[in-house]
């Protein structure tokens, strides 16, 4: 589904991603860990073009991600963004209708009834379903990040790409986003790559976890095999004691 090699990209003096190689299987849920500064959020960018990468290709769904190509992935590739960016003057539909422009064209942007239908059927499908008619304003903030997952969703993509969809939230809601995300990977088949913070959670949840570390891959595999010298490796001294007591070994 995504094919990522010899990726590079540097912001002026600063190397951020160093040759990153790698492959996403279809229909896999992948968490990529890191300490702030890793990498995690620009190769995130790369993925969908919000970042143009130095050197190196991206291949999403067969599809090389360059300047010809790019509205072909991006209507392959949904995106959550850290922390929650709905607009709060809007409805929680008009929000998530503003998912179906990228089906339209550039003149096209009247909504019809078919992408009222597929944005409905996405609000419901992440619990919201009483709150279509609802300002994002007075949600509570996990709520206000289904809207988001439910924008992300009204495309009908093959490849979710989460931007730590919960570092602005609760352990608990958290958790819950986390657990809908995964439900539809299963549901659907859709293929998932996140980024967090949280140890803990990740293990939960991934098939596989892919561990940066100043721009590199220092660790790649199921959850089942992190250990806490990996982790050590992965985050050095800025490792948080109760991390270590999250993996299995």
């Amino acid at each position: 589904m995504i094919e990522v090699t010899d990726l590079t990209k540097s912001f002026g003096p600063l190397a951020v991603l160093k040759g990153m190689t790698f492959r996403v299987v279809r229909g896999a849920f992948v968490v990529v860990l890191g300490p702030s500064g890793a990498g995690k959020s620009t190769l995130l960018r790369c993925l969908n073009g919000l970042v143009r990468p130095n050197g190196g290709s991206v291949i999403v769904d067969g599809i090389v991600l360059d300047r010809r190509h790019l509205a072909t992935v991006r209507k392959r590739v949904g995106f959550i963004f850290q922390g929650v960016n709905v607009h709060g003057n809007q409805t929680v539909l008009q929000n998530v209708l503003v998912g179906r422009l990228a089906e339209k064209a550039p003149w096209g942007v009247l909504f019809s009834k078919e992408d009222h239908r597929i944005a409905l059927a996405a609000i419901d499908r992440v619990g919201l379903g009483e709150k279509a008619a609802v300002r994002a304003s007075s949600l509570s903030g996990g709520q206000r990040q289904r809207v988001g997952i439910a924008r992300a969703l009204a495309h009908d993509p093959a490849v979710l790409l989460a931007d730590e969809p919960v570092s602005s939230l609760d352990p608990v809601t958290g958790r819950e986003i986390l657990e809908l995300l995964r439900a539809i990977n299963r549901e659907r088949g859709t293929t998932v790559v996140c980024n967090l913070h949280d140890v803990g959670l990740a293990t939960r949840v991934a098939d596989r976890l892919l561990g940066l570390r100043a721009g590199e891959i220092v660790f790649d595999g199921p959850p089942d095999q992190l250990t806490t010298e990996n982790l050590a490796r992965l985050y050095g001294e800025c490792l948080p004691d109760p991390f270590a007591a999250e993996v299995t070994r």
